[in-house]
């Protein structure tokens, strides 16, 4: 409007005035782009936030859809489709079973199961996962006069656990990438911590997963004097790591919990060699009599 009467009355616009419309007009525009900056990148983080979110919530929808279809089918002989085990009687390198699933890239998981052996002098391997280039990316082994080991990327962390007794027990292992921390946990309780174990390396995705043997090339090469021996249910995977008090309740049968990345249903497990059952299972009436 100044400027307009200038050119009106024939005075010029005085250079003072112009300099500081031109220095605000300035600062409005690095203000709005920046307003404009911060939006952008607000954006593209709850794109992403959303996008997790639904990957989430898939999965959990296909786990919930996978044991719904289940219970429809009636889980063949077993009362439900989780209540059933996996028998290996016998020392060999032919007896095992073979989770139909694999894993994705994982930054965290929990590892959870039953488990039943009084074999000696160690149990031998109840789970090994192992993905092209990496026969050990996930392996729970007993071998030997050993502890309970964990391998994560062929690196390993001593577990405090003891399992044979010849008694059903409930154990499960966490790990996160960061500063590569576990947690050990055996009938509900945490028995072990630790860290540095594969820091910061992801679980690679694409493998197999064997129950009772451990892989020297991905899905075989199996060696009888690693084998397990004994009896496994309700083997489940989460990519997260449990709370405790959801451990606990697995563990003392107040609950089950479905892993959101492998579940445990009959038609997940295959079983190879002869003298290798799937049995109905009645782990919590054996502990809680009086359910």
């Amino acid at each position: 409007q100044q400027q307009m009467r200038a050119n009106l009355s024939g005075t010029s616009f005085p250079s003072e005035l112009r300099d500081l419309l031109q220095h605000r007009l300035g600062e409005l525009e690095k203000q709005l782009l920046k307003k404009v900056s911060n939006l952008e990148q607000e954006k593209s983080q709850l794109s992403n936030a959303t996008a997790a979110y639904r990957l989430k919530t898939e999965s959990t929808l296909n786990a919930l859809v996978e044991r719904i279809s289940e219970l429809e089918k009636g889980g063949g002989d077993f009362k439900s489709p989780e209540q059933f085990k996996l028998s290996l009687p016998q020392r060999t390198n032919y007896l095992y079973g073979r989770i139909t699933k694999t894993l994705p890239e994982m930054y965290a998981f929990t590892l959870c199961m039953w488990i039943k052996s009084s074999a000696s002098p160690g149990v031998g391997t109840p789970f090994s996962y192992g993905v092209p280039g990496q026969a050990n990316e996930i392996v729970l082994i007993e071998w030997g006069h050993n502890p309970i080991e964990l391998l994560i990327n062929d690196k390993v962390a001593q577990l405090p656990l003891e399992v044979r007794d010849g008694k059903w027990h409930h154990i499960c292992i966490s790990w996160t990438t960061r500063d590569g921390q576990w947690e050990a946990y055996q009938d509900g309780e945490k028995l072990g911590t630790g860290d540095n174990l594969a820091a910061w390396h992801p679980i690679k995705p694409g493998g197999v997963i064997i129950l009772g043997q451990e892989q020297d090339v991905v899905g075989g090469r199996f060696d009888a004097g690693q084998a397990f021996v004994g009896e496994l249910s309700q083997v489940n995977i989460w990519d997260r790591v449990l709370k405790p008090v959801e451990i606990q309740s697995i563990a003392n049968c107040s609950s089950y919990l479905a892993g959101n990345v492998i579940s445990w249903l009959s038609s997940n497990v295959e079983v190879f060699g002869r003298g290798a059952f799937k049995r109905p299972l009645e782990i919590c009436l054996e502990r809680l009599p009086n359910l």
